[in-house]
């Protein structure tokens, strides 16, 4: 086998067999297959595409490259959810406390964020003490004892995805359906849940922006998964704007405990609601998601949801006082409203904006290497489709009382540019756009 003919095989858009991909992905890991080859077939794989077959062998492939997480020692049908990311995406902080209190075990990997805010981990590390650092066995115990661990990814989990990611991340082969979808689902199925549930943001604050490629990407993905045995779901989501209010670490723990509370905004609690329906279905707690919701609203309803959370934050060494006094939580002085110089309905938030005047603020990274401050963000007191008054603020930036004055002109501004005004009121879009089952 040449790596030459297999290149000029898929540049010519046939298709590779399992062998081959093996040959090709295992060769790269072992320094045997040089990062020009291996750039080569990106590139051929981007404009060429892959079979359901081929992305599925990819999958397999990636998965088998590194170490796997064996659940069996969890009883029942261990679930997880998948966020492609986007600006106050606080679903995982909400749900996998809410779907372990009705009863589902819920062992979830999560990672860190590059860019707007931070990820999983950076916010749950916002509460004192709380550590997302566990061994697999570790993780295991915790689910095993109260229904729900949230920890980082270990280190060999999946290189072959690292080395390819890397290497996509500077050859512009990064937009690639198949590829895309291999990087997720190898890093979700080799995690070791039984069941998926997937949420596929599409807008301006998503890595996609059309609803169109969001469900090309959804229907890869759910392929992947039941291809692999695993019962998967996906939901194709709205994130043309900010999900919820709260932009930045602590402000979003903060509002994920006030959803779980009921008080929290209402487009968060109606998609985590939705998720957690289908979590809890695929688990076999209920028959179809409308039930899965009504044993979701009496968790929060009966206390059991916030609980929960306070259990989660205990085993992993937190300070669990944080769900009853948010003065625990980091947080600054420092207040700015930004007022609207205009009246109106808001027509429209560019998602991708706010996260980016939050990153500004230091709530997320703009390099691997960046600090985030736990404490910065912005709260959104207008969501699309409220009425303004001149004048009136439409958020309130949370900074330092240090920060340098040009930095809070230049959010206040990308604020503002955000903001899109109309004399009339317009109709609000769906949150939920489809289900690929």
């Amino acid at each position: 086998m040449r790596v030459y003919d297999l290149i000029l095989k898929k540049r010519n858009g046939r298709e590779l067999t399992a062998m081959e991909i093996d040959y090709l992905i295992n060769g790269y890991v072992d320094g045997k297959i040089p990062d020009y080859q291996m750039s080569a077939l990106a590139m051929a794989i981007y404009f060429q595409g892959m079979t359901e077959q081929e992305t599925l062998n990819l999958t397999n492939t990636m998965i088998d490259s590194g170490e796997t997480i064996s659940l069996e020692a969890i009883p029942g049908i261990k679930v997880d959810k998948h966020s492609t990311g986007g600006v106050g995406d606080t679903t995982t902080l909400v749900l996998a406390p809410l779907v372990a209190s009705a009863g589902a075990p819920v062992a979830k990997l999560s990672g860190r964020g590059l860019g707007h805010t931070g990820g999983t981990l950076d916010k749950l590390e916002s509460i004192p003490g709380f550590s997302t650092d566990m061994t697999v066995a570790d993780l295991v115990d915790a689910v095993k004892n109260i229904g729900v661990a949230v920890a980082g990814q270990t280190g060999n989990l999946v290189p072959a995805d690292k080395m390819l990611y890397a290497l996509r991340d500077v050859t512009a082969t990064v937009d690639s359906m198949p590829l895309i979808a291999g990087s997720i689902m190898s890093k979700k199925l080799a995690a070791g849940a039984d069941a998926l549930v997937l949420d596929v943001k599409a807008g301006d604050g998503a890595f996609l922006k059309s609803k169109e490629e969001a469900f090309e990407l959804a229907r890869t993905m759910v392929s992947i998964g039941k291809g692999a045995g695993k019962k998967t779901v996906a939901l194709v989501t709205n994130m043309d704007q900010p999900l919820g209010r709260a932009v930045g670490n602590a402000l979003e723990v903060k509002e994920a405990i006030m959803t779980l509370r009921g008080e929290g905004p209402a487009d968060l609690q109606e998609l985590s609601l939705f998720l957690g329906g289908w979590m809890l279905t695929l688990a076999g707690k209920c028959s179809e998601p409308d039930e899965g919701k009504t044993m979701l609203l009496e968790a929060i309803k009966n206390g059991a949801a916030v609980q929960k959370f306070k259990e989660l934050i205990r085993s992993q060494h937190g300070n669990d006082a944080v769900v009853d006094d948010f003065a625990i939580l980091p947080h600054v002085a420092n207040q700015i409203k930004v007022k609207s110089l205009r009246a109106g309905y808001v027509q429209r938030i560019k998602a991708e904006t706010i996260g980016i005047a939050a990153m500004t603020l230091g709530a997320g990274r703009d390099t691997k290497d960046s600090q985030i401050d736990p404490a910065v963000g912005i709260i959104l007191e207008k969501k699309v489709g409220d009425r303004v008054k001149i004048g009136e603020a439409l958020a309130v930036i949370h900074a330092r009382d240090d920060a340098p004055p040009e930095v809070i002109e230049a959010v206040e501004e990308m604020i503002l540019i955000a903001y899109k005004l109309h004399n009339e009121q317009t109709e609000k879009a769906d949150l939920i756009y489809g289900t690929v089952d």
